[in-house]
């Protein structure tokens, strides 16, 4: 009696163990990295998106804008306070390609955010980034797209094949101290610049809105924008 009643236990024990490793593969591996959730969106590169903007504490938030290469938000967003410029567009100090936007001829090699310069690096961990070009065309071109509210807050819905999405909040971005266009459009950093001549110093950026999702460089880095992390790998 005493050994069918440890067989009992253990098939009753094998049973809850497949139903636990089933349910979390259901769950399409979503999960927590260093403190911050993230969505298995089921893309081949492998990469996980946050759940929410960084500075954020819901997918609804805007969370802290950042000008493209810094990692603290701050008052006011312009070519005199940006980091990486000596008071103008035409004055850049670092990840400059061409000596005409160079401070007194400045240029470097670097085309992608150093982890020093990334915001999400900076303030989540390491592990965590700003998507690259590749990401966000990845995430456009992998995952349907719909205008959507959510707790009152515009924004954009992507949804993946496999039923799991992230919502990206139509934040805007802030130059000087304003924000002019919050509900009607969203503009994200990737981490890439580009690189082709003759605009090798323009960040890119991501734009959603009610008709159009796209990305577009722009010589803006001074401009504050959102950022959304992504995590690499499964």
């Amino acid at each position: 009696m005493q050994k069918n009643a440890k067989t009992i236990v253990f098939l009753l024990f094998t049973m809850f163990s497949c139903f636990a490793v089933s349910c979390t593969k259901d769950n399409g591996g979503n999960g927590t990295y260093k403190g911050h959730d993230y969505v298995d969106l089921g893309l081949p590169s492998g990469t996980m998106w946050a759940t929410c903007n960084v500075g954020a504490e819901s997918p609804d938030q805007y969370g802290d804008y950042f000008a493209w290469g810094e990692t603290a938000p701050k008052a006011s967003y312009n070519w005199s306070t940006y980091v990486y410029s000596n008071g103008d567009y035409n004055q850049l100090t670092k990840y400059c390609t061409q000596s005409d936007f160079g401070y007194k001829g400045f240029t470097d090699d670097l085309k992608t955010l150093q982890p020093s310069d990334d915001a999400a690096t900076a303030n989540w961990g390491e592990g965590w980034s700003t998507p690259t070009y590749n990401q966000w065309v990845e995430l456009l071109t992998k995952c349907s797209h719909s205008w959507t509210t959510i707790n009152e807050v515009k924004g954009c819905l992507f949804t993946a094949r496999n039923g799991n999405s992230i919502f990206l909040p139509a934040g805007d971005s802030r130059f000087d101290e304003e924000s002019r266009l919050i509900g009607d459009e969203g503009s994200y950093w990737s981490s890439t610049l580009y690189k082709s001549a003759p605009d090798g110093v323009k960040g890119f950026q991501f734009i959603i809105s009610f008709d159009d999702c796209d990305l577009y460089d722009t010589f803006c880095r001074a401009n504050g924008r959102p950022v959304r992390a992504v995590h690499p790998s499964r």
